[in-house]
């Protein structure tokens, strides 16, 4: 490990061609160091350490000093590393990073255990995988404010949380395009707390409230905010940020958004590069895919088995995408394993919380690390326990227990269901007894001791068509030799799914081929397959026979 005899291009993981190593040889240890020199400008500021994410375990040193560690590889942390820096002088940071392939109690997602990706999984991701970086912050400072919509009410609460000292003053200043809306000034006497603002003001007496001021794919306005953190009236710290005024709420069986019925046309994301596996090869590749995702005439995403880079979210918030976060799964239950994805669960729920793309969190999926969820009551548990931990660190969005099948008390029957023919797509989703009937993959929609209790139906994977314009090997789950042959077969999947009275949306699989999976609408480097709007065509119900 003294030797640091190579170079890597953080944060790309080693496996990766933008890291410049490029070697998928698999090692459950790895060591990064790096030299950083702070200039006399931050004397007298509090030295703060980021990493957006490595993957699993791992430890930091700074000149040597220990100064955090950190258990789960898809959430971020942060370190005050003040006390150990020197200033206008060398400082070295040392990782050490642990990721054990043969352990499948981590929650690795997609990433395969073994030497060559096969079936569903992909090539392994080792150590940092997102940005690293060094921020300089005043003593006092504003460490989190939780940013919460009230539609009904028209107003907005902010759950601030400070640092430093006591006799703070905090502003807070709301504007919408540009004009200001309103604010106030609170001087709090502990170190956190709450307030509500109402936005029923006279600045916007000129727009309809729902009409013209809500957030939506459609319409993805977002309102301007600023706190300004001062003592004795001097300024200590700013923080820009912004929300929408977006709503996601079931009613009698009915998804709604805003109040109102929506139809969720999603497309499952895997958020897998060519060039850089889980990490996206820069910030515009972000902006890419969504512009392509909406193209087609989708108006939402279920990231897959990843907790995405905070950027992906802040891009879907501005260009208006709906967005079911998830989490990478682990393969093998134990009561290590659950108490460890409870902690990494919670990270990346309270992360994202003020992000309005994201209507709906799925901490689970298809039973993956809970196989035995039929009859076994530690499993069953687990999903329930995910289920609850996310609903009492958020009330404002939909939670889905097990995603596809074997469900308990979630709030939406989500099924997986890749059949290809129309007419059994539209029997099957004719009637609720039918629908119930089914079992995806021989499992059961709910476990027994848990039944439907009207909750909204999704197909949240289906389609999944296998189709290559070249010789590589590849699968899907049906096949289809011409483009033309595509379009027919994934105009009947979604022509029954969207013909049915109790379906509210569905999920295609997938966006791009991902590596051995050739059944994306695009192919891996992002390039169609078929002319977007004929895919648009379709999912607005213009079918071509």
């Amino acid at each position: 490990r003294e030797a640091y005899d190579r170079k890597i291009t953080v944060p790309f993981a080693y496996e990766t061609k933008l890291s410049g190593i490029n070697e998928t040889e698999m090692h459950k240890e790895v060591w990064y160091r790096r030299s950083f020199t702070l200039p006399e400008a931050m004397l007298n500021k509090q030295i703060v350490l980021h990493f957006g994410a490595v993957d699993y375990f791992c430890r930091i040193w700074v000149n040597d000093i220990p100064v955090t560690e950190h258990t789960g590889g898809q959430t971020g942390f942060f370190t005050d590393i003040t006390a150990c820096v020197r200033y206008q002088e060398e400082n070295v940071i040392r990782v050490q990073v642990w990721d054990d392939y043969t352990d499948l109690e981590i929650p690795r997602g997609k990433q395969y255990w073994e030497e060559e990706p096969k079936s569903i999984f992909y090539t392994r991701t080792t150590g940092i995988w997102q940005s690293v970086w060094i921020e300089a912050v005043s003593q006092n400072h504003l460490k989190k404010v939780f940013i919460t919509p009230l539609l009904d009410e028209q107003a907005v609460r902010f759950e601030y949380y400070l640092a430093g000292s006591t006799e703070l003053s905090l502003d807070t200043r709301i504007s919408f395009n540009g004009t200001y809306v309103t604010g106030c000034r609170i001087e709090p006497r502990a170190m956190n707390g709450s307030f509500t603002l109402e936005l029923n003001q006279p600045a916007l007496k000129s727009w309809n409230f729902v009409e013209n001021l809500t957030w939506s794919p459609e319409s993805p306005r977002l309102f301007d905010v600023i706190f300004t953190l001062s003592k004795d009236e001097v300024m200590e710290d700013t923080v820009r940020s912004y929300f929408g005024m977006r709503k996601i709420s079931i009613d009698n069986g009915t998804i709604l958004l805003n109040n109102r019925p929506y139809y969720q046309k999603l497309l499952l994301d895997q958020g897998y590069w060519p060039d850089s596996l889980l990490t996206a090869p820069e910030d515009e590749a972000f902006v890419r895919d969504i512009k392509l995702i909406k193209e087609m005439g989708f108006n939402g995403v279920r990231k897959h088995q990843k907790v995405e880079d905070p950027r992906f979210l802040y891009h879907a918030d501005v260009m208006g995408l709906l967005v079911w976060g998830e989490i990478g799964s682990a393969y093998l239950y134990s009561r290590d394993y659950a108490a460890g994805m409870y902690t990494e669960w919670s990270e990346a729920v309270l992360r994202d919380y003020n992000h309005p793309s994201i209507v709906a969190w799925t901490p689970l999926n298809e039973s993956w690390g809970i196989h035995d969820i039929k009859t076994n009551k530690l499993q069953q548990g687990h999903s329930n326990a995910m289920l609850h931990i996310t609903k009492s660190l958020d009330e404002t969005r939909i939670v889905i227990d097990d995603d596809g099948w074997e469900h308990t008390e979630g709030d939406l029957l989500t099924i997986h269901d890749y059949e290809a023919s129309k007419e059994v797509l539209k029997k099957r989703y004719s009637c609720i007894d039918t629908i119930l009937e089914f079992t995806p993959s021989g499992r059961a929609l709910y476990v027994s001791g848990w039944s439907y209790r009207n909750q909204p139906i999704i197909v949240s994977e289906c389609g999944g068509i296998d189709f290559r314009q070249d010789e590589v090997k590849g699968w899907g789950y049906s096949s289809a030799v011409t483009g033309e042959e595509f379009l027919k077969r994934y105009e009947d999947i979604v022509a029954a799914l969207m013909s049915s009275e109790l379906v509210q949306g569905f999920c295609y699989t997938q966006l791009t081929d991902v590596e051995q999976e050739t059944n994306g609408l695009l192919n891996y480097d992002r390039s169609p397959k078929v002319p977007l709007e004929e895919i648009r065509k379709i999912n607005k119900g213009n079918y071509r026979s």
